[in-house]
């Protein structure tokens, strides 16, 4: 007997980095978990070169199908670039582009988390009358998502800040995160702290830059990494190609240095650490107020990640430290202090917990299925 359940498809679109991805994915992932009375059909549009590529064959293998489809991508700059000029008709291609898409595909909705690449097609899905959402993660609102926010019929958003920005269409939901982030595998456990003869007894710091690496944080890490080892052990993630030059450093007892770890390692090494030092992206501090991990945050210097960590320091759930003003010496005392201060870590692990809204993946799917009208 043939299948009586209307199918309806789902179009996400990102891309050019992970951060605009990972919470789609997220969101995916629910909707997979709790279907409603429908089918579904996942279509991720994104850019040619970016990683949503590989995130979206990952999910493939990890939990159902999703195809993919590259976009022809154009960025307007807010500064002055001959590739402004430039990138206006790529972004007439992609407009045009995207209408082609939409009338082949057909997507009950359109959701994207920002990303240039989005633009273009939520302008054409609107002019077809397709819904859109939009997930605001950052306090600073994004250009693509300005861009984008009023041809949305809802807009979801992390922080309550941003229910002013985005006026009655927005709902306060906190940011997605995939299952896989979340869950201690505790096999995985004994196999990471096995192969890096991780210690119990010794404080455990972990030292990130996002998943490219940050050149700025590893360079202060590489020169303060001998003074450090004597009272933690460091997992130092660079980023592919980053690795240090000096070979010494690879010989220093405590000192792991690392190019890449996939997500569940990473997640796992985050939930062991006692102490995380990172960039303040918004996919990062969300997984890190999962784990309530006490945290430095170094954001990346004149960028929206600035005012993410000023505001996680003014609710006192994580340290701010201003990359041009730091040195190896101030990063040293500064993370000794911490470890040294249990009512300090506590109280950073309590506030980071408490700062988003939890369950932000359900909240999603379900505006989704209300808006799509489809039943949980």
């Amino acid at each position: 007997m043939a299948n009586s359940r209307p199918t309806k498809i789902i179009m996400f679109s990102g891309g050019g980095t992970g951060g605009s991805v990972a919470p789609l994915l997220a969101v995916a992932e629910e909707l997979w978990k709790e279907p409603g009375d429908s089918d579904l059909r996942f279509v991720f549009v994104g850019t040619k070169s970016g990683p949503e590529r590989e995130m979206v064959a990952a999910f493939n293998k990890e939990i159902g199908p999703m195809e993919f489809i590259p976009l022809i991508s154009g960025k307007w700059r807010r500064y002055f670039s001959i590739y402004n000029f430039l990138d206006i008709f790529k972004i007439i291609a992609a407009w045009f582009q995207s209408f082609g898409l939409l009338a082949k595909i057909r997507p009950d909705i359109v959701i994207s988390a920002g990303a240039f690449v989005s633009v273009p097609l939520v302008w054409a899905a609107t002019g077809k009358k397709i819904p859109v959402l939009i997930h605001q993660q950052d306090l600073r609102p994004g250009l693509a998502n300005k861009l984008m926010a009023h041809r949305a019929r809802a807009i979801t958003v992390v922080f309550e800040k941003s229910l002013l920005d985005y006026g009655p269409k927005a709902v306060l939901a906190g940011n997605p995160i995939r299952q896989l982030m979340n869950i201690r595998d505790e096999n995985l456990v004994k196999k990471l702290k096995a192969e890096y003869s991780l210690d119990n007894s010794i404080p455990l710091v972990l030292f990130f830059g996002g998943g490219l690496g940050a050149t700025g944080i590893n360079r202060l890490v590489f020169k303060a990494a001998s003074g450090l080892a004597r009272d933690c052990q460091i997992i130092h993630l660079t980023g592919r190609g980053k690795m240090p030059e000096d070979s010494n450093l690879l010989k220093i007892n405590n000192y792991h240095v690392l190019e890449f770890l996939d997500n569940r390692e990473l997640a796992t090494l985050m939930a062991l650490s006692d102490l995380v030092v990172s960039r303040a992206g918004l996919g990062t501090l969300t997984e890190l107020s999962y784990w309530r991990k006490p945290t430095i945050l170094i954001p990346m210097p004149n960028s929206h990640q600035e005012e993410n960590a000023a505001y996680f320091a003014q609710e006192r759930a994580a340290l701010f430290m201003n990359q041009a003003e730091l040195t190896p010496e101030k990063l040293t005392a500064a993370v000794k202090d911490v470890l040294a201060d249990s009512i300090l870590k506590r109280e950073l692990s309590n506030n980071i917990g408490k700062i988003m809204k939890r369950g932000a993946a359900g909240t999603i799917a379900g505006i989704i299925w209300e808006i799509i009208g489809g039943q949980k």
